[in-house]
């Protein structure tokens, strides 16, 4: 099992921060354009709720194609929320998100993703050569992008 995990203070309203991080819509906006994200199904109302199943289609690496299925198994308003990969990349796929606010009046973020790649220990030296730094960089392209995109509508 491999961990990644990233924290980010953000100048915002803890409601400010729920309301964009739980609109499905905007996963698009925080990844690499050359992933070639798309949301191809939401189950339910638009606003993310537990229970709720989203199918996309990405390219984690060029040429390669994934049907990616996660369902939102925990939310609590305006603090957590769980997504699980059912179909996907990844053998095992957890990701929490926690949003908190500080005595500053800022919000503080956390992803904390638990993963498994296929393969045992061969995916085990793939996830060290390849797919821990695709994670990096894709989550170093979010911290970017969230702080302009958030920070800017301070």
């Amino acid at each position: 099992m491999h961990h990644l995990y990233r924290r980010q203070e953000l100048n915002t309203t803890l409601e400010k921060a729920w309301e964009f991080f739980t609109l499905p819509e905007n996963l698009k906006v925080i990844t690499p354009a050359f992933m070639g994200f798309d949301i191809t199904s939401i189950s339910g109302p638009r606003r993310l709720h537990s229970g709720q199943i989203i199918t996309y289609k990405v390219k984690p690496f060029p040429g390669i194609p994934f049907n990616w299925v996660t369902e939102i198994t925990h939310a609590r308003e305006p603090l957590f929320f769980v997504d699980e990969q059912r179909l996907g990349p990844f053998l095992f796929w957890h990701h929490k998100h926690y949003l908190e606010e500080t005595p500053g009046g800022k919000v503080v973020m956390i992803d904390s993703v638990h993963y498994k790649v296929f393969y045992g220990f061969l995916g085990s030296i793939l996830n060290s050569i390849i797919v821990k730094k695709r994670l990096d960089f894709i989550f170093d392209y979010r911290t970017k992008v969230i702080r302009e995109l958030i920070d800017g509508q301070s």
